[in-house]
């Protein structure tokens, strides 16, 4: 599965330097497009290793308004991008085509990802997102924003308040060692050796296995499936990630 993962996806877009100061371009864009696609699986034991949560704050009604009007503007704005082919011809390209049976799909523009670093405009998220069904075609569910892992909670709470949604990032992540990016599609016991699928989650087990452990290596996300539902509960609620605890 890992071996298809190709392109530049949303997670690291809106940083436009390796996620780590000893990777390669070629290491981060590889690692990101194995976080995007992870995240669009069912979570597991080993999954929850590498994932971290925006806190919960307490909600107010202000909260509520706010992320409301955030998803209100999102939908109207992407409400044109039914048919995948307007998405494309307005610069959004489909992360791992090669993949046929993902969960949710993401089509990613790299110019809006890169801006979300600077500012914050609720019409212009990094990527749009689609279901597929059996006949193949696509059904718009929503979007994913971005922000660099450096962006303080307070700066997340700016965009989207965090006690309506939480954002996520991947933490923990044991990669193979500088240019020998093969190894990403190594197996052990069945589970992926590296990436966000592997059991592995601490320095010595990584240095163990001859890789690189990355403690915090991509930036902040966030969906808003605003296509599918109408209150904050469905639009902002991370089924993928809800369940999981703090580090």
């Amino acid at each position: 599965m890992l071996a298809l993962l190709l392109g530049f996806p949303a997670a690291l877009a809106a940083q436009r330097a390796p996620a780590h100061p000893t990777m390669t371009m070629s290491d981060s864009m590889q690692m990101s497009g194995m976080a995007d696609h992870a995240m669009d699986g069912s979570m597991d034991m080993n999954m929850m290793k590498h994932m971290y949560l925006s806190p919960v704050r307490t909600p107010t009604h202000a909260d509520s308004v706010r992320a409301m009007k955030v998803a209100m503007e999102l939908k109207r704005a992407i409400a044109k991008y039914q048919d995948t082919a307007a998405a494309v011809a307005d610069g959004y390209r489909m992360f791992a085509p090669g993949v046929k049976n993902q969960r949710v799909y993401h089509f990613t523009n790299y110019r809006h990802a890169f801006g979300e670093a600077f500012r914050f405009d609720p019409a212009k998220p990094t990527s749009i997102l689609y279901t597929r069904d059996a006949q193949g075609t696509f059904h718009l569910v929503g979007a994913m924003y971005t922000m660099p892992k450096r962006a303080s909670l307070d700066k997340l709470n700016e965009r989207v308040p965090l006690s309506i949604a939480r954002w996520h990032r991947h933490v923990n992540w044991c990669v193979p060692k500088k240019g020998d990016a093969r190894r990403f599609t190594e197996r052990k016991n069945g589970a992926p050796l590296f990436g966000p699928e592997s059991p592995i989650a601490t320095k010595q087990a990584c240095a163990d296995v001859g890789g690189r452990f990355l403690a915090d290596p991509l930036g902040w996300m966030v969906h808003a499936n605003v296509f599918e539902g109408n209150d904050l509960g469905t639009i902002w609620g991370d089924t993928e990630h809800g369940h999981m605890h703090m580090q």
